[in-house]
C-alpha cells in the first residue's frame, strides 16, 4: 500500500512587504476535495491528492486574490475528474489539466478587465496531481516542479516560461548566467495577466517507493543552485521526521537572498 507524505512552507522573504505566493494540499475523491495542512502523511489508495505552488502577479492585493481563484478552481473541478475516472468515463488527465488551467485564466482576464484594481492580475501555477498509478502535472510561468528518484539524481520536469529559460534549456547560457540574467523574471507566460492564449505544459510521470517531487517558487531557485537544492532535500528525505525539508530550503534560500517570496512543496512516495 503506497503512502504519500508532504510538507510545505512559505515565506516573504527579507525584501517584499507581503507574499503573494501561495501553495495548496488538497485529497480529493469523486465527492468532495479536503485542504491538506502544511504537513502530513495519507494512503494513496482511495483518494488522489494534488499538490500546487502559485505565484501572484499584479501587487498585494491582486497577486493574492489570483492565487486564491486558482485554488477555489482547482477545489471544484478535481472531484469530477475523480468522479470521470472511478465511472470509466476518463477524460484523461491532459484533458482535465488544460480544462482547469483555461478556467483560471478566463476567471483572471475577466476580473483583470473589470476591476480596476485587478488590471494586470496573473499567477503562475504548477502543480502534481497523485494517483495510484501516475504523478501528473501541468505547468505555467516560472515555479518548477523536480523530480528526485530514489535511486539518485534529479530532473526538472518544469520548463521556465521565460527568455532566459529559452536560452537555459537550449544551451546558449549557463545556469549561474540564467540566475545573474537582467530578464530572469520576466514572464513570457501566465495565467490572466492580459495573456490572450494559455497552453500549459502538462506531463506525467511514473512513480516508485522512495521517489519525492518538490514544486517551489522563483525564490528559491533565486537563493540556491540545482545542487545545493538536492543536497538539501536529499538531507531532508534521509532524516524525514527530524529534518523537515522544506522549511531547510526555505530558510537557506532566505538566507543566502532573501529578495523574492519563497515557497517550497516537498512531496515523498514510501
Amino acid at each position: 500500500m503506497m503512502q504519500i507524505q508532504w510538507v510545505g512552507l512559505s515565506d516573504r522573504g527579507k525584501v517584499r512587504a507581503t507574499n503573494e505566493d501561495s501553495f495548496l494540499g488538497l485529497c480529493f475523491d469523486a465527492r468532495e476535495a479536503s485542504l491538506l495542512g502544511k504537513l502530513g502523511e495519507a494512503s494513496l489508495t482511495e483518494r488522489d491528492f494534488l499538490f500546487a505552488v502559485s505565484d501572484g502577479i499584479g501587487g498585494a492585493a491582486a497577486g493574492e486574490f489570483a492565487s486564491r481563484i486558482s485554488v477555489e478552481k482547482i477545489t471544484k473541478l478535481m472531484p469530477k475528474a475523480f468522479h470521470q475516472k472511478a465511472s470509466g468515463l476518463e477524460a484523461g488527465a491532459p484533458d482535465v489539466l488544460g480544462e482547469l488551467y483555461a478556467q483560471i485564466h478566463r476567471a483572471l482576464l475577466f476580473l483583470g478587465g473589470s476591476y480596476e484594481e485587478c488590471a494586470g492580475m496573473g499567477t503562475t501555477l504548477s502543480l502534481c496531481w497523485f494517483t495510484p498509478e501516475w504523478m501528473y502535472f501541468a505547468h505555467v510561468g516560472d515555479t518548477r516542479i523536480y523530480y528526485f528518484p530514489a535511486n539518485g539524481g534529479f530532473r526538472q520536469l518544469s520548463e521556465d516560461d521565460t527568455y532566459v529559460g529559452w536560452l537555459f534549456r537550449g544551451g546558449k547560457i549557463n545556469e549561474r548566467e540564467a540566475r545573474t540574467h537582467p530578464r530572469r523574471n520576466f514572464l513570457q507566460k501566465a495565467l490572466g495577466a492580459g495573456h490572450q492564449f494559455i497552453e500549459p505544459q502538462v506531463g506525467a510521470v511514473g512513480f516508485e517507493p522512495g521517489d519525492a517531487f518538490l514544486i517551489c517558487s522563483d525564490g528559491v531557485v533565486d537563493g540556491l543552485y540545482d545542487a545545493q537544492i538536492e543536497e538539501i532535500l536529499r538531507k531532508g528525505l534521509m532524516n524525514w521526521g527530524a529534518l523537515n525539508p522544506a522549511e531547510e530550503l526555505v530558510r537557506c534560500a532566505v538566507d543566502h537572498s532573501g529578495r523574492d517570496n519563497t515557497t517550497a512543496v516537498v512531496i515523498r512516495l514510501c
